[in-house]
């Protein structure tokens, strides 16, 4: 997945606590929904990051270590530039791109 392409701001963005609760009905539901989805995209960018930074690992000294250490620094940078993982949660959440459910209200709903 290509993060960079995101609309989520890279800086911090204040934002109304009301449209964040307007699809759960309670704004603690909302950040727990936004902290799970967080947390799966910090694992992906963590498991993309380790793929590319195990292309370069040597187990041997050489004159071709600088080279490698100059691409290891900008595929590292690139990452560093991305939106933090909570940036990219909310705004996923703000536009209804997360899938979540509540099995609590699931099971009233059929009791009723």
């Amino acid at each position: 997945m290509d993060y960079k392409k995101s609309k989520a701001p890279v800086n911090t963005v204040t934002r109304n606590i009301m449209d964040l609760c307007r699809d759960t009905d309670n704004i603690y539901e909302s950040v727990a929904i936004i902290a799970k989805r967080a947390n799966q995209i910090s694992l992906q960018i963590k498991d993309d990051l380790s793929k590319k930074l195990a292309e370069f690992a040597s187990y041997n000294d050489s004159l071709e270590e600088v080279f490698e250490n100059r691409e290891q620094i900008e595929i590292s940078r690139y990452y560093e530039k991305l939106p933090k993982a909570t940036l990219l949660a909310t705004q996923e959440f703000i536009e209804d791109k997360v899938y979540w459910r509540d099995p609590s209200r699931e099971a009233q709903n059929q009791d009723i």
